[in-house]
């Protein structure tokens, strides 16, 4: 059995030390001894075998390839960042200028360029501000506006906002009193007129971005808010800066704030494509406020996400982008192409039409036209414990692979991975 020492002290597995840590190359060791010793290897091939075993990267947390259909994918991370995006991180990475004014040598203020960014993105807002995500924005205004006092609230926009947490604890955590109004199906104008008071902190409207209610329904929208006296706070939830054809039901924070909404709350991580961010827009003195409050340092976002998000506001297209308005035409062209690349392969593989999604929270029953390989339901496991995890959805006893959730530059990865899993 080769010494231990020995082995680390392979250069390749030095090399590695360098970028995963001497202790994780050093457990990678540890399993390729024990291989030796219930002769599955040879004692020559331990450091082989230990540089085979050793992950790509130090953290736990994988790449995948989403071919869910779901545009934002929330147990996938939900938005895919740009090329521009990722660069801008990865050179943040390091020390930055991010609270330091170059020219003067003094401090400033903390991401200004993702500041400038932002507003210069939603013109209608008097002033903007950024925190870890959109419920922690919502938290944030609550607590600087309501503390003590009341948030008068449709009962039919008492969400539940993901894995257990709801919209009313939310609010409630920050020593806010609920003022529910209407009913789960209907709320008029005159619900919040007769709850709104002397102790009213603010009227929150929120979209209900992931179900929708239809029949005998009656809501009130933001224009009609503004008229009562107290500041109205639009949570838009999907991140939308402007208007988007192609789901014109789903609110955007340039029409709301233009209705008269005081602030708007939105996520980054949605339909923006961005990074995880909290977006806070409107009125100067209330952004300043909530700016201001201590509890806005326990929410700030760091210098990777701020690097991020300027760069995705003034970069290119964003893959959620791209994704949202690919030709289904050009889908279906390519499902077909990679179908008989994986039959020619011997895998009972052919193209089907299929329906995407926006996920994420976002455009509730809104389907998008798309088109996916099917493959036998058995090699789902396969792929997504493959080296590289390809996720699909099983649908119907087939695993269908859809291509709207996937960049026509890993078309041919995708083949090469499903050929390897199905050998």
């Amino acid at each position: 059995m080769p010494r231990t020492d020995a082995v680390l002290a392979d250069p390749r597995l030095e090399g590695m030390a360098e970028r995963l840590g001497r202790g994780v190359v050093k457990d990678a060791v540890g399993r390729a001894q024990e291989r030796v010793r219930r002769g599955e290897i040879e004692p020559e091939d331990v450091a082989d075998a230990a540089l085979a075993a050793l992950p790509a990267h130090a953290a736990t947390i994988r790449p995948v390839i989403n071919m869910t259909g779901v545009l934002l994918h929330t147990n996938l991370g939900r938005a895919p960042l740009s090329a521009a995006a990722v660069d801008a991180a990865v050179a943040a990475a390091g020390a930055t200028d991010v609270e330091f004014d170059l020219a003067t040598g003094v401090r400033a203020r903390r991401g200004r360029g993702a500041m400038e960014a932002l507003a210069r993105a939603v013109p209608a807002a008097e002033a903007v501000h950024v925190v870890n995500n959109n419920a922690a924005a919502l938290v944030l205004v609550a607590t600087v506006l309501a503390a003590g006092r009341e948030i008068v609230i449709s009962r039919g926009e008492l969400v539940e906002i993901g894995d257990g947490f709801r919209i009313p604890d939310l609010l409630v955590s920050t020593g806010a009193r609920l003022r529910e109004v209407g009913t789960t199906n209907r709320t008029s104008l005159a619900d919040y007129r007769d709850a709104v008071g002397p102790d009213t902190g603010f009227v929150l409207k929120v979209h209900p971005s992931n179900f929708r209610v239809e029949g005998f329904t009656g809501s009130v929208e933001v224009a009609e808010l503004t008229g009562l006296g107290v500041p109205v706070v639009s949570d838009i939830g999907s991140g939308l800066l402007e208007r988007e054809p192609l789901l014109p039901d789903e609110p955007d924070a340039a029409s709301a704030l233009k209705a008269g909404a005081d602030l708007v709350t939105a996520s980054g991580d949605k339909l923006l494509g961005g990074p995880q961010a909290g977006l806070l827009l409107g009125r100067r003195d209330l952004v300043e406020r909530c700016r201001r409050h201590p509890l806005a340092r326990a929410l700030r976002v760091d210098k990777l996400t701020l690097a991020a998000l300027e760069a995705t506001l003034r970069g290119p297209a964003t893959p959620v982008h791209r994704a949202l308005h690919a030709d289904p035409a050009v889908l279906h062209r390519r499902a077909r192409a990679m179908a008989e690349a994986m039959a020619a392969a011997g895998i009972e593989a052919k193209a089907v039409p299929s329906q995407a999604t926006v996920g994420g929270g976002g455009a509730p029953g809104v389907t998008l036209p798309s088109a996916a390989v099917s493959l036998p339901e058995g090699l789902a496991a396969p792929l997504r414990t493959g080296d590289l995890p390809v996720v699909g959805r099983v649908e119907g006893g087939r695993l269908l692979l859809d291509l709207r959730t996937l960049p026509p530059d890993r078309d041919g990865e995708v083949v090469k991975t499903v050929i390897a899993v199905s050998g």
